[in-house]
């Protein structure tokens, strides 16, 4: 199954960022039919500073000119049927380790149309033409409740997300009801806390009231726990703190609480928010660049997920340092942090090499696209991270729904309870 052409086109993420999509003709080259197939690039707001170059110099319309005159050329003619193959071309043609010439929103739209028309031409799912016929673990949700920081345009809780999770759902339905029936249900506490709130959401479709974090992670331990009893699920609270968005060079500075705090005082602040509120998941609880002391927190809290994003940007060799150092039991998986699915492969082979969970995840500007759903699966990823509420962050989700009824019995629903 030969790659015929290879186009590209300018469409926009749900946060209304522009982006790239390529799309590949595909023929069969023994029965000469034909099929089409389309995949684009999320993007992110808060982006570590390792993470692959979104554009080229020159911004999008350089990286529409980087697909026509350098990768289109070198893909056409590729079998898609053979995976990679086309990842590993990109590569070549680029150069670059952050893939500075043509772009990593280009790279790894490019690598998930390949993989796409790959599993299409091959008439399987796409969770099994990454991961193989074995394939059968479906990722436990995260979802984002409440929202600030930079996703919320600081108008919200310093504290950029406050997150659930079920631990022990019996099938993905329960899933992704348990977290949607919270989502819902929050609204009403909020609005006892802040009166003049109008229901506003962010980028991610999380709440963003003016409420402090101890108050937002009381309203959603109260929540859990109503609806966690009905349901018949135990759920899990967390964080993602974005901390490289807080620190300031010296201190991490909450603007909004109008407090300062030092490494080892935001040690004992998250430590404490661990403690009080019994939190199973702690998100780049530090900057991008203090693996110390995130192996410090790990070493405290070793059966809960201490996952680092900025910390590592998917990127085999900086989860590599961090495992030596024992600085997080999680890593947050994002393709287009490091370009390709084949570097994505190899990110996490080397997190299971240090015993870390696998946390697949969205970015705040997304697509429509229902990729990411089958990427947890053929990684085989205990948790998936993709919101809650608005189209681009339920169409993953049900697609979810979908993959765990076409394995019918054969599925298995991740459970974690503690590490």
């Amino acid at each position: 199954m030969q790659i015929q052409d290879a186009w590209i086109r300018k469409i926009f993420t749900g946060r209304g960022d522009v982006t790239v999509e390529v799309e590949l003709t595909v023929e069969d080259v023994a029965t000469g039919d034909i099929l089409v197939a389309r995949a684009a690039a999320p993007a992110g707001a808060s982006r570590g500073a390792h993470e692959v170059l979104y554009f080229p110099e020159g911004g999008v319309d350089a990286a529409m000119a980087a697909f026509e005159k350098l990768v289109a050329p070198e893909i056409v003619g590729l079998d898609v049927t053979e995976p990679y193959t086309v990842d590993g071309k990109l590569e070549e043609v680029d150069g670059t380790p952050r893939f500075e010439r043509i772009g990593g929103a280009v790279a790894i739209a490019t690598s998930f149309v390949a993989a796409e028309a790959g599993a299409a031409a091959l008439g399987v799912p796409l969770y099994a033409f990454l991961g193989g016929a074995y394939a059968r673990k479906l990722p436990l949700p995260l979802g984002n409740v409440i929202g600030g920081g930079k996703h919320s345009r600081r108008l919200g809780p310093d504290i950029q997300e406050f997150l659930v999770i079920p631990l022990n759902p019996p099938d993905v339905y329960t899933a992704v009801y348990t977290n949607v029936e919270i989502h819902k249900r929050v609204l009403k506490h909020i609005l006892k806390v802040d009166t003049t709130f109008t229901g506003g959401k962010n980028d991610e479709g999380a709440w963003t009231p003016r409420i402090s974090s101890v108050t937002a992670l009381r309203i959603l331990k109260e929540v859990a726990g109503e609806v966690g009893r009905e349901l018949g699920v135990e759920i899990g609270l967390g964080v993602d703190m974005a901390s490289s968005s807080l620190w300031n060079g010296e201190k991490y500075v909450y603007k909004n609480e109008g407090v300062e705090r030092s490494p080892r005082e935001q040690l004992d602040f998250v430590s404490k928010l661990v403690e009080e509120f019994d939190l199973v998941y702690v998100e780049d609880p530090f900057h991008e660049e203090d693996f110390q002391s995130f192996a410090e927190l790990t070493e405290r809290f070793k059966d809960r997920l201490i996952v680092g994003d900025d910390l590592f940007v998917t990127n085999p060799e900086r989860i590599k340092q961090g495992g030596k150092m024992k600085a997080a039991t999680g890593v947050i998986i994002k393709p287009d942090q490091i370009g390709t699915l084949l570097r994505t492969h190899q990110a996490v082979s080397t997190a299971r090499d240090f015993g870390m969970r696998i946390i697949v995840s969205h970015r705040s500007g997304d697509t429509e696209y229902r990729t990411l759903a089958h990427i947890a699966v053929g990684l085989g990823a205990e948790v998936i991270k993709t919101g809650i509420m608005g189209g681009e962050r339920t169409t993953k989700l049900n697609e979810l729904i979908r993959i765990g009824e076409y394995l019918g019995k054969w599925a298995k629903i991740s459970q974690i309870r503690r590490l």
